[in-house]
Parts: structure tokens; sequence; C-alpha cells
């Protein structure tokens, strides 16, 4: 009991906390470390197995990425949607469903032959088709058997699909049970769990590499922590809770939602309707879908993630081209990535602990989620002009600080103020489908642009500049919105408690 009481001093002292919310921010931060931990633990496995296939192959498996998600998100929110299937449990279904499928993947990796064919990357340097990035475009996957090609394929997918819905199913389980004043001053405790889970993973993977697909074990023992983590996402029903109000009532109150004003607005999400409940479940699948076609509220939103996602790639492939002509050393770009992702990782971390909250109860939503598209502006025109490793780290630096630090928990801050079903499979459909259409888009525009600038890259990032501009307005009014819904959704709930309070009264 007395080591409770000194851990829940230590996070009061990071973090604005009331107790009664310290069990929930725990577990969900616990449950990030163990979620990331886990990716980053088989990342190295991953792209050691698309090396291997010849990097000319990355485009094919991003799209094969892509369809691979057309079809696993509408399936999460099936499981979402089980009417005799609590949500909590749904999330435990989904972290434990992966822990067993890398135990899958272990297995199958290691019935496939080990990689005999493949070059040296010292030997591919040599060959005069070996292009920038070190890849040669005429080897690849016809030097290895159909199995081994399958099991890298088929992991490199399963990696991404991880990474994607279990952090998205999670969140979606955060915002459920805090609201927008309290996620405004947790979400950043929260992704701090995220940050040294990737710290953790990828120390841990690089002092073991030695280990091979084993460490596929270990990440499988992770995803099982995190399932376990999950059960304790849960709202707290007490007293005292109602009256601090920094998590959301409990389910059986959301019913008197249906017949609020505020929610009963058409620009407002949609209150939680038991029609989803009575249709047959095959059908919950297109749920996801449905919801957001019919609210411009999340239109709005699946527009500022697509715009992000765009934008996001292209400087990645700026990136990758930038670093691949200026550091010829295929050892030396590995260092210099491992190297910006350590530094950076450190600054997220930092400002994750004692800066995140402060700037989305102060400044609001609407400066976080605009701060990405300013700085990723600032980054474009600096990569055009000035296309070295330099400032490819500067940049890099800026725009993951800024993402993680302020705009990815502002983000989340966006579905505080939606209805239960729009939270659990509107959101992972968002982040999942659009995520992967906003990467095959800038993909495809990259791919134009060095054909059309004759392979002359260095300025393409220009080209995208519109798109930067479209994401500025967007953020704007999109933030403006969530911050008129979230005053409009503590009006009620102000108003909803004091008529309670007078009812509880007249019956004493």
């Amino acid at each position: 009991m007395a080591g409770r009481f000194r851990l829940d001093a230590v996070v009061s002292a990071i973090v604005t906390v009331h107790p009664h919310e310290i069990p929930a921010l725990l577990h969900s931060s616990s449950c990030f470390f163990f979620i990331l931990s886990a990716y980053f633990v088989v990342l190295p496995l991953r792209d050691e197995g698309a090396i291997s296939l010849g990097l000319s192959k990355l485009p094919i498996l991003f799209v094969g990425s892509l369809f691979l998600t057309l079809i696993a998100a509408p399936v999460s929110t099936l499981i979402f949607s089980l009417p005799n299937l609590s949500k909590s449990k749904a999330l435990v279904i989904i972290h434990r469903f992966f822990s067993l499928s890398l135990v899958l993947c272990f297995l199958l990796w290691r019935a496939s032959p080990t990689e005999s064919n493949s070059k040296d990357a010292s030997d591919l340097t040599k060959d005069p088709k070996v292009g920038v990035d070190g890849a040669n475009p005429a080897s690849g996957w016809d030097s290895h058997g159909w199995f081994y090609i399958s099991v890298r394929v088929g992991f490199f997918l399963w990696v991404a699909l991880l990474n994607l819905v279990a952090i998205s199913s999670t969140w979606a389980r955060i915002i459920d049970v805090m609201d927008s004043e309290s996620g405004a001053r947790l979400f950043g405790f929260v992704g701090a769990g995220a940050t040294l889970g990737q710290l953790f993973g990828s120390v841990f993977a690089a002092a073991t590499a030695w280990m091979g697909p084993y460490l596929l074990l270990f990440a499988a023992l992770l995803m099982e922590f995190a399932a376990q983590s999950s059960k304790g996402i849960t709202k707290d029903t007490s007293p005292s809770s109602e009256e601090l109000s920094p998590l959301r009532r409990i389910d059986s109150e959301r019913s008197q939602e249906a017949s609020s004003p505020k929610l009963a607005s058409p620009k407002i999400a949609t209150p939680k309707s038991p029609i989803s409940t009575a249709r047959p479940q095959l059908w919950a699948i297109l749920d996801g879908m449905r919801l957001i076609l019919a609210s411009p509220y999340l239109l709005l939103v699946s527009l500022l993630l697509w715009l992000g996602a765009v934008i996001s790639s292209f400087f990645y492939f700026q990136k990758v081209n930038v670093i691949a002509t200026t550091i010829k050393s295929s050892i030396g770009r590995r260092r210099l990535f491992a190297q910006i992702n350590s530094f950076v990782a450190v600054f997220i971390l930092i400002g994750q602990l004692t800066l995140t909250g402060r700037i989305l109860t102060i400044a609001g939503v609407t400066v976080a989620i605009s701060a990405s598209p300013l700085v990723a502006l600032g980054n474009l025109v600096a990569i055009a002009i000035w296309p070295t490793w330099v400032a490819v780290a500067v940049s890099e630096t800026l725009r993951k600080v800024t993402t993680y630090v302020v705009t990815r928990p502002g983000r989340e801050l966006l579905f505080t103020v939606v209805s239960q079903d729009e939270k659990y499979k509107a959101k992972v459909c968002i982040d999942v489908i659009v995520q992967r259409l906003g990467d095959a888009a800038a993909a495809g525009l990259f791919e134009v642009l060095t054909i059309a600038l004759g392979g002359q890259t260095s300025t393409a990032s220009l080209y995208a500049l519109p798109v930067c501009l479209i994401w500025i307005v967007t953020a704007f009014f999109l933030g403006r919105r969530q911050e008129q819904l979230a005053k409009l959704q503590e009006s009620w709930e102000r108003n909803t408690s004091s008529t309670e309070m007078k009812k509880d009264h007249k019956a004493e």
C-alpha cells in the first residue's frame, strides 16, 4: 500500500492528475509501452526480410499493406460491435490475437530457408545496376523460393498492421475513458509510455540482434503484457469522479444523450444508437465507413489525417533520397538514421512529460493540430533549398518532436467529442485506412515528380507545398470546431448534473 502511495505521488509530481485517474492513466501508458516495445523489437527483423527481397520491391509492399488494412479495419470494427462483448474485452482480444500471431510468425520464419543468395551491401554498391538506395533492381524475389518470399512479405505486412490496429484500438479505448479536459492534461503522459517503449524496444533489439527470429517470441510476450495492461483502462464510477469530472460517465448514462439538444444537432457527432446492435453482425464491419460518411466532422478529421499522411510520407521519400545521395556508405546511412531516432526519442520523451499537458491546456486543440503542418511547411522549403543530411537531421527532429509532443495528443482530443460508436468504429477506420491511403498517394505523387524532373528530386518537396497549405487551413477549422463541440458537451453535462441533483433533493 505504501508503494502505491509513493507511485501516485511520483505520477502526481509529473502530471496534473486526480487520484482516481491514476490507475487508468498508468494502465494506458504501460499498455502503449508494451505495444511500442514489441513493434520496435521486431522492426529490424522486418526490415531485414524486406531488404533481402530487394528494396525496389518496397512500393509493392506498401500497396499490399494498403489492401490488408482495407480488410483489417472493418474486422476490428466488427469485434468492437459484438453486443455481448465489452469494449475492454474486445481490446484484450485484439492484443492477444497479435501476440499469438507473432508466435505463428516465429514458427513460419524458422521453417523458411535461411537467406543464402543475397548480396552483401558492399557488393551491391559495385554493381552498375544498383540504385542510390543500395538495392539491385534485377535481384530480389527471383533469388528466393516461394515460401521464403511469402513469409517475408507476410511478416512485413503483418508488422505494419500490428502497429496501426493495436495503437488505434488502444487510443479508442482511452478517449472513451477520458474526456477533452482530462485528455488535455494526461495524453502527454500516455504518449511518454509509447516513447519509452520505442527506446526500450530499439535498444533491446540492437543488443540482442544475434537472437534473430527468437525476438518474435519476446515480442509476443510483450503483446500479452499489453493485453493485461489494457484491462485496467476503465472508467471510474465512484462519486468523487463525477464531482471532479475528469472521466466520462458510465455507459448506461450515454442512453440519455439521444434526447440531448447538443447531440441532436446535425453538426455534432451522432449519439450511440441501438440500431447498430439490432442489425446482423456481419453488417457491423461497414459501420466505421458509414459513420464517417454520415458525419461532416469525421470527414474533416479524415481529410486532416490524409493530408498529414501525404506530407509525412512525401517527406520520408525526400529524406531517403537526400541521405542516399549525400552519404554513400550503407553502414553510415544506418548509423545516421539510428542516431537521429535516438536523439529525437529523448526530446520527445522530455516534451511529453513536461510540455504536452501545458500546451494542450493553455493553447488548445487548434494550436496543437496546426503545429505540425506549419513545421512541415518550413521543412519542405528547407530540404528544397539545402538538400544535405544536416538539413534532414534538423527537419526530422523538428517534425517528430512537434508531432508526438503536440499534434498527436491534440489529434486524439478530436475524438473526445464524438459518440462511443464513432470512437471505436470510425476512429479505427480513419487511423488505419486513411493513413495507408495517404501513404499510397504520396508514393504515387513522388514517383510522378521523379519522372517529370528527370530524377532530380532535390526540389520535389516544393510541389507538396499546396497540399501543406490545405493541411494548415483544415487543421485550423477542425480545431475550432472541436473546441466548440467540447464547450457544448461540457455545458450539457453540467446541466444534466444539475438536473439530477435537483431530482435527488426532491426525492429526499
